[in-house]
């Protein structure tokens, strides 16, 4: 085949999982600055089923074909000028952040500076697992400012960034309140919250109060900004896209309302958040939750299992 292609999940329409296949695209080069990297694996991510489904269509626009995948583990192939800190055959991970989709391939070409280097000794699958838990570093330490001996309610605990974060509360010393599904319940516990409990038969009003809420799902922020104590904080990575509108002018509105102001952000990692993700690990705060592992040629079956709901962690993709 030639080496000058490569092969890249795809879809020329939007809907749903059956619109991706894999085709074969031109294999990039990198420009000034970055690093080609030859992908082993990524993870599927709720923002990607959106647009993949025509949900995000204002921002991606109607130009086919279109690529998936926004993270992505692998080694560093080839390297541009002006890259520095980084050679040929390092094991890196990274996400590819505002600037699109395409890490569903077999390479990538990424800003030297969005990359970070794999801890030894991780399995480069289960390393495609964690990039988004940058998103929950970020989120509960440095949005948040999460200190030990609080109370955390951590919405979507069963997902990508929400695995990752109740792993964080509790390293971290909080006190971690999970909501999963009851078949996830011994799942979040054994990540390490001291309680699970079913969102879809507990009212918001009737968990208690909270210093600090993460959400990951982006509907009802309003309920649950009102568990938020004296002092409280709230974080949401997501909103309704449903009600796009309603949801963004919420947001903008509670910025007046001082310290329980609902802090929206979207991640975009740099190699400085990779390297503290990377010690994360290496301590132990925070491991790897893969559920289950599909073949390339099954991207659109992990996308299925995504929308189906009941994730345990990460669906990871793996490209021979």
């Amino acid at each position: 085949m030639n080496d000058r292609t490569m092969k890249a999940v795809l879809h020329d329409r939007y809907g749903g999982p059956d619109v991706l296949y894999v085709g074969r695209v031109p294999r990039p080069e990198p420009a000034p600055g970055e690093v080609l990297v030859k992908v082993r694996a990524f993870s599927v991510n709720g923002g990607e089923l959106a647009a993949r489904a025509g949900r995000l269509r204002l921002v991606t626009g109607r130009r086919f074909p279109r690529r998936a995948g926004m993270d992505f583990s692998g080694e560093v192939a080839a390297r541009a000028a002006g890259v520095t800190g980084l050679a040929v055959g390092d094991r890196v991970w990274g996400v590819l952040g505002r600037s699109g989709f395409g890490s569903a391939a077999e390479y990538v070409t990424v800003s030297a500076g969005r990359v970070g280097r794999v801890p030894d000794g991780l399995d480069l699958v289960d390393a495609a697992a964690l990039p988004v838990a940058t998103t929950a570093v970020t989120a509960l330490r440095d949005k948040a400012g999460l200190r030990s001996g609080e109370r955390l309610l951590v919405r979507g605990a069963a997902g990508g960034v929400g695995s990752a974060a109740v792993q964080l509360g509790r390293a971290y010393g909080a006190d971690v309140t999970a909501l999963a599904r009851p078949a996830n319940a011994d799942f979040v516990r054994g990540l390490g919250a001291h309680r699970a409990v079913d969102h879809r038969t507990v009212r918001p009003a009737d968990l208690g109060r909270f210093d600090v809420v993460l959400d990951t799902v982006g509907t009802d922020l309003r309920a649950y900004r009102r568990l938020l104590g004296p002092g409280g904080r709230m974080v949401t990575i997501a909103f309704d896209l449903d009600r796009p509108a309603a949801s963004l002018g919420y947001l903008a509105a509670s910025a007046v309302h001082g310290g329980r102001r609902v802090r929206f952000f979207s991640g975009d990692p740099t190699r400085e958040q990779f390297d503290d993700l990377a010690r994360q690990v290496s301590e132990g705060k925070l491991s790897p939750a893969v559920d289950t592992v599909f073949p390339l040629e099954e991207t659109a079956a992990a996308h299925r299992a995504l929308e189906a709901g009941g994730v345990r962690g990460k669906y990871v993709v793996t490209v021979a």
